[in-house]
């Protein structure tokens, strides 16, 4: 009989000791469940902006009045993985001159139309192409990229310009930084995405 008690009553330093150890193993538990959860949302995270969606910020005005200074859009990743580039996107992408400075612009040509800008205006295979959304604030100056084409729009490619069209760097001025020569189109595969809505 007294051997048992002395087996089960045990020092009160040593109960202490594994409630202590106890103690360090569920915060121990507990640092690794919020570790694991902040390793999921940044993969998560990783993975939505990736393949889903990101934001865009507007820092200049070439799309005004569509688009102004300092706003913020979403960026829909996803849906050119689901069909090309429609006329009229409003697009998101690396720009082709530094191919690394991302850009927004509006989509005018897809591959297979015939496009040309004469007088500020432009031509859509063959139509004048009516544009609400377009505005010229220097409208009495002759500018580069007033004038270009006819061109078709390659495969693989698009023509795009900003809706402030004489404070726009886009498909009607673009130059090759080496050569001097114009780059008309903006290959898709720079393409990001799709501007879809504000959220600052």
């Amino acid at each position: 009989m007294g051997d048992s008690l002395r087996a089960t009553n045990r020092h009160p330093r040593l109960e202490a000791a594994e409630d202590d150890a106890i103690r360090d193993c569920e915060r121990g538990n507990a640092l690794t469940r919020i570790l694991f959860l902040l390793f999921l949302g940044v993969v998560g995270a990783a993975i939505v902006r990736t393949y889903f969606f990101e934001t865009a910020a507007i820092e200049s005005g070439s799309m005004e009045p569509t688009l102004y200074v300092g706003a913020h859009y979403l960026v829909n990743r996803f849906v050119y993985r689901l069909h090309g580039p429609q006329r009229g996107d409003i697009i998101s992408f690396v720009s082709p001159i530094d191919h690394k400075t991302l850009f927004v612009k509006r989509v005018i040509g897809v591959a297979g139309d015939q496009i040309q800008l004469k007088d500020k205006r432009v031509i859509l295979n063959g139509t004048p192409l009516d544009e609400p959304y377009a505005i010229h604030k220097r409208a009495g100056e002759r500018l580069v990229g007033d004038n270009i084409g006819p061109m078709t729009v390659p495969e693989g490619s698009v023509f795009v310009l900003g809706d402030n069209r004489d404070e726009s760097f886009d498909s009607s001025v673009w130059t090759d930084p080496q050569t001097g020569a114009p780059i008309y189109f903006l290959p898709t595969s720079s393409i990001r995405g799709r501007l879809m809505l504000v959220v600052s």
